[in-house]
């Protein structure tokens, strides 16, 4: 019967109290990340929901209890009727229709130009590919304050002002869109396009049949950005409207300023509660669509 070495079982029992000691400051460690994880995403959240919660609560405030300080959150009366007030402040059912317009207007027509666009540049090799989407991406880096001027002069020599589609068509495109469903395409594997034009399937029947219906959260992505981003524009409907025509939902809210001098945050925050409801409406529904659009493009 062989005799255990008392040496070797101590080392071999020093080795496992090791490694648990180990084991154990790694499963520490992670837990201290962890809570400071949800610590970090808590100040997040209440850095950016505590406007908000402070919209709602003025909104909701009689103008007088809007200019006590320490300011209370939850109002003492409740007046529902703020929204009323600022819905009848001016036509907002008209500035509200005209945003309507314009927001879909240039999402329709963004999608028609940024999708066989992202495609060819997805699925075409041609001379100066490259060099041709590299100009698109440029684009991104120029504010578009720069370019304004030569802009408005333009489309005024094209009697557009005060126009829908003068407010729709410096817009008809979207370097981000296409930047973004290009990167979707190409996740499209090579043999399932292949295995289409084996049937004889022209390239725009692989486009909308194929490639569209797999590039679906990224579509989705990119027509909430795009109606989020042209819903709340200020400054370019302030450049390009003098009078009440084509007036966006924003315009209408900038003039509900003061009343007899003194500035009405009350009505002000329901005003702009009315202009975010539709966003929140849309991002709710899309929410999954875009978290998957930028894991499915990120994972390449």
């Amino acid at each position: 019967m062989n005799a255990i070495d008392p040496t070797a079982r101590t080392r071999e029992t020093a080795g496992n109290t090791g490694r648990q000691q180990s084991w154990s400051g790694l499963s520490a460690m992670n837990s201290v990340l962890k809570v400071v994880n949800v610590i970090g995403l808590l100040i997040l959240v209440l850095i950016f929901a505590l406007p908000f919660a402070w919209m709602i609560s003025t909104s909701l405030k009689t103008l007088p209890e809007t200019m006590i300080f320490p300011p209370d959150w939850i109002p003492n009366n409740p007046q529902w009727q703020n929204f009323i007030q600022a819905w009848n402040s001016g036509p907002f059912l008209h500035y509200f229709m005209n945003s309507v317009l314009i927001a879909v207007g240039i999402l329709i027509l963004q999608m028609l130009t940024i999708i066989p666009a992202a495609y060819a540049f997805a699925r075409f090799q041609f001379k100066g590919s490259g060099i041709l989407f590299g100009l698109v991406m440029v684009t991104l880096m120029i504010p578009s304050q720069l370019i304004f001027l030569p802009v408005y002069l333009q489309l005024s020599s094209w009697n557009m002002l005060n126009t829908h589609l003068g407010l729709i068509l410096p817009f008809a495109s979207s370097a981000f869109g296409i930047f973004l469903l290009r990167q979707s395409f190409k996740q499209v594997p090579e043999e399932l396009i292949e295995a289409a034009r084996l049937d004889k399937a022209k390239e725009w029947k692989i486009m909308w049949k194929l490639m569209i219906p797999m590039a679906r959260p990224a579509l989705i992505t990119i027509a909430l950005f795009s109606f989020i981003s042209h819903w709340n524009d200020y400054f370019w409907p302030l450049v390009m409207t003098t009078n009440e025509t084509a007036r966006t939902l924003p315009l209408g809210i900038a003039k509900i300023r003061q009343t007899e001098g003194v500035a009405t945050w009350n009505i002000l925050m329901a005003a702009n509660l009315i202009l975010v409801l539709p966003i929140l409406v849309v991002f709710f529904f899309a929410q999954r669509s875009i978290i998957k659009a930028f894991v499915y493009n990120g994972v390449k």
